[in-house]
């Protein structure tokens, strides 16, 4: 039977090119590089197609990241056969997958979401049909038709790597493809239209005068517990859940959920904890804000409302992801010498702190070299399309050309692979219950206490001492 890509990521040894950091480094500046070099020709305002309005740039950056997990999570790279995966060259390679994706990014779009949905299902997912409202001007209308199908696309980018990394492909994990990978895309996409209808339809059904009520919910019912009427809300938690699947798969390695032994007791706890770590991650963001910024204020505008405050709490998590990504696809997810649960709290420190960084240097720095508008609640400041733009060149680069040039893939033996697993194995069974993981744990739930209220302390004045935006 052929596997095409199942297994290929874990089953390739990438091999550096050249000793130490060096690899890393020239991987980190070549991406950097082309992605400024696409980002002047497709997004950037002063470059050449200026697709950054936001929404329309937006869009397509947030649906190009969901055709790359489905060709690579889903799907295992088919139709494409696992030896010629292992043996073309990484540009040729990097270069075809890359262009079938665009492909389907466009037919997806064009086809799915503005030919047949905006047409004959839902006109606000096609431009041409909402200019036909009176009130409504082309610019409003291809920015409402774009919102909309990428606040699909960031439910999607939840969804569909859980299903990968939480429910672990279950049922249909030992199913040859495509059978596998359409039977989970039809799964999520499922699922991804009824988060869609519950959280935000009600938010599109109130962007045109008078409010949709026979089409959608109006006020929506989160208005008096977020405090908006505004899909902003659902935004937030969501974009958390996007970002939180991916550490627990990169920098955690699915810890602590890979140490319950019933296999359908770890999927559902691994799913819904990724959901209840995302909504405490969601709600602490939003109260640090109120800590650095003061109360928000309903009726008020961008940086002091409650509609923006929710934004950017995707906006701020998305910042956490970069950082995790680069330490796991550049860094050899580096350490690796202590226990599993101590590895992944320095890797998390790690990304933190980086996450602090980058948020500081983006805000400082962003609107000279990217074309964005100065400040932090401008309508054209929307960190989420440049961080989730250089995410998806780093899954290419990763994924599809085996991290080329700085690393060669060379296939892992069957020993090797064999080693490999039962020495997770072993991690895993290291941290099986007992007194000292109890101990542990208490430790845990204690330093997250301590580091509440020292943030709650700490926070404000942190925020004064350090000039983001002069």
């Amino acid at each position: 039977m052929e596997r095409y890509g199942a297994n290929y990521l874990e089953e390739r040894k990438l091999v550096k090119r050249w000793p130490g950091v060096i690899p890393g480094v020239v991987s980190l500046i070549l991406t950097l590089a082309l992605f400024y070099l696409t980002w002047w020709i497709f997004h950037d305002p002063r470059g050449i197609m200026r697709m950054y309005t936001p929404y329309v740039g937006y869009m397509y950056t947030r649906w190009w990241l969901i055709v790359l997990i489905w060709m690579v999570y889903l799907f295992n790279f088919w139709p494409f056969k696992r030896k010629w995966l292992e043996t073309t060259h990484p540009l040729v390679k990097g270069t075809v997958l890359t262009s079938i994706s665009v492909v389907i990014l466009y037919i997806l779009i064009k086809g799915f979401f503005e030919g047949l949905l905006g047409n004959y299902g839902l006109a606000y997912f096609n431009p041409n049909q909402l200019k036909m409202l009176p009130g409504i001007t082309e610019f409003f209308a291809i920015e409402y038709s774009c919102l909309a199908i990428l606040m699909f696309a960031a439910i999607a980018s939840w969804l569909s790597p859980a299903w990968v990394v939480a429910m672990e492909e279950a049922p249909w994990g030992k199913l040859p493809q495509p059978a596998k990978g359409f039977s989970m895309f039809i799964c999520t996409f499922f699922l991804s239209t009824i988060v869609y209808f519950v959280t935000m339809h009600p938010h599109m059904g109130i962007l045109y005068h008078p409010w949709q009520y026979f089409t959608s919910i109006a006020p929506p019912y989160w208005e008096d517990f977020a405090n908006t009427v505004s899909g902003n809300f659902h935004v937030s938690w969501i974009m958390c859940c996007t970002v939180v699947v991916w550490l627990v798969e990169t920098i955690w390695e699915r810890y602590p959920f890979n140490i319950i032994r019933n296999p359908w007791l770890r999927r559902l706890t691994t799913f819904f904890g990724i959901i209840a770590i995302s909504l405490a991650l969601h709600f602490f963001l939003y109260f640090a804000q109120e800590l650095t910024w003061g109360e928000a204020i309903r009726g008020t505008r961008r940086a002091f409302a409650p509609d923006w405050r929710w934004l950017h709490v995707g906006e701020m998590a998305i910042f956490l992801l970069v950082p995790a990504l680069f330490l796991n696809f550049y860094c050899g997810n580096w350490p690796k010498k202590f226990s599993l649960p101590v590895n992944a709290l320095i890797r998390t420190l790690i990304t933190v702190a980086g996450a602090i960084l980058l948020y500081i240097v983006y805000y400082k720095t962003s609107h000279n070299f990217l074309g964005t508008q100065k400040g932090f609640s401008h309508p054209q400041q929307f960190p989420m399309i440049p961080m989730i733009w250089l995410v998806n060149i780093w899954l290419v680069h990763h994924w599809f050309m085996d991290n080329w040039p700085g690393w060669k893939m060379v296939p892992k033996t069957v020993a090797e692979i064999e080693a490999d697993e039962a020495a997770k194995q072993a991690a895993i069974d290291e941290i099986r219950w007992s007194p000292k993981l109890g101990a542990g744990l208490g430790v845990g739930v204690a330093a997250g206490v301590m580091f509440y209220f020292i943030t709650i302390y700490a926070l404000p004045g942190i925020y004064s001492a350090i000039d983001i935006i002069k």
